[in-house]
């Protein structure tokens, strides 16, 4: 009995030195896919948590939307409509959403690309942009009032537009008072993740030929421009997701989805605020993938990666990876440190990350 109550003294006291001894982090090893909604016509790019219900709402590459609600028992309402506000053959293409606490957003991608503001069944067209070039690739809010959307160029710049009235209006920044673009750079509308906010931080990620990390520390108001080591140099190769977790820790991750298994040089990390950046875990998988994300409350060490090759996780900041299922999906989204949704060709699902 005194060897035993010693034992249990040992331990409290180590576990009471927080800073000299510290529980194992428990690491992701394996993720549970249950398919929520399967349809062979369905394709989505962009979905976005709903906060009250912790459910999901999603837009699709026809032109509709939906949202599936999350319960304890799974029972679910499954809604599809469509989104069109103009009396003309143009079909929308959504890759982009963004939701605040009173609206959702949807974003189309070509010419005319066209900016919904999304309430319940109503829907109001709040910005277009007719020209050749137009192609928008990611929108996101700081704010109830203040959002960005990006997009290829039309000029000499990428195509930025902001919202400072709660997305009632739209006005396009005009290329002096942007970096300008390189030859051959653009951005990628592969997962709506081209776009990364902490606070008044704002990070965008380009790619293609060059694959440049666009910054604005004020919410928009002024920019620069920083070099990234990632595969860069042809039209499909570059930077595809970003994700921070803090206004210092940052992590991009792309390729070149027509050689989706290559895996040199696609995956980058910043510690400075996205300064600098260095490749990590190069030539080790995986290769290609569309989206990352952090996962929520990990201290910035766990990631999931997920592209049409299947899912990815690290437990070490993007050092090394595993893989955990060969579930395709373009994007993801985090719910908590272990539930997520995600989405891609004809399906959208609910993951659990164990």
């Amino acid at each position: 009995m005194k060897n035993m109550g010693f034992i249990v003294l040992v331990l409290f006291s180590l576990l009471s030195c927080g800073n000299h001894y510290q529980l194992p982090e428990k690491h992701i090893n394996t993720v549970d896919v249950k398919h929520l909604l399967e349809d062979s016509l369905l394709n989505v790019r962009a979905l976005e948590i709903v906060k009250e219900n912790n459910g999901v709402f999603f837009l699709t590459s026809n032109g509709k939307a939906g949202h599936i609600y999350n319960s304890d028992t799974d029972k679910r309402l499954n809604i599809l409509y469509p989104i069109a506000m103009v009396s003309d053959s143009v079909k929308n293409n959504f890759r982009s959403l963004a939701i605040t606490s009173k609206n959702g957003f949807g974003l189309s991608i070509e010419s005319p690309a066209r900016l919904y503001k999304i309430k319940n069944d109503e829907k109001q067209l709040v910005y277009q942009e007719k020209h050749p070039k137009a192609f928008y690739d990611a929108l996101d809010f700081w704010n109830d009032q203040e959002g960005i959307a990006i997009g290829d160029p039309t000029e000499a710049c990428l195509s930025i537009i902001i919202t400072r009235d709660g997305g009632n209006s739209w006005s396009k920044i005009p290329c002096e008072n942007l970096p300008k673009a390189k030859e051959g750079e653009a951005a990628f509308a592969a997962s709506d993740t081209n776009i990364s906010i902490v606070g008044k931080h704002t990070w965008v990620a380009t790619g293609g030929k060059s694959s440049r990390i666009l910054y604005s520390p004020d919410k928009g108001e002024t920019w620069q421009a920083f070099e990234t080591p990632i595969i860069q140099g042809t039209e499909t190769t570059g930077m595809y997701s970003i994700d921070f977790y803090d206004a210092q820790h940052g992590f991009a991750i792309g390729g070149d989805y027509t050689k989706p298994e290559a895996n040199v040089a696609n995956k980058i990390r910043t510690s400075d605020g996205g300064k600098t950046w260095r490749v990590v875990a190069s030539g080790a998988n995986p290769g290609y993938r569309s989206c990352v994300q952090y996962v929520p409350e990990s201290k910035g060490e766990k990631l999931v990666a997920v592209g049409f090759n299947g899912i990815d996780v690290s437990n070490d900041a993007g050092e090394t990876w595993k893989h955990v299922s060969d579930d395709s999906f373009y994007t993801i989204r985090f719910v908590n440190d272990s539930i997520a949704y995600a989405a891609g060709a004809g399906k959208v699902s609910k993951l659990h990350f164990k």
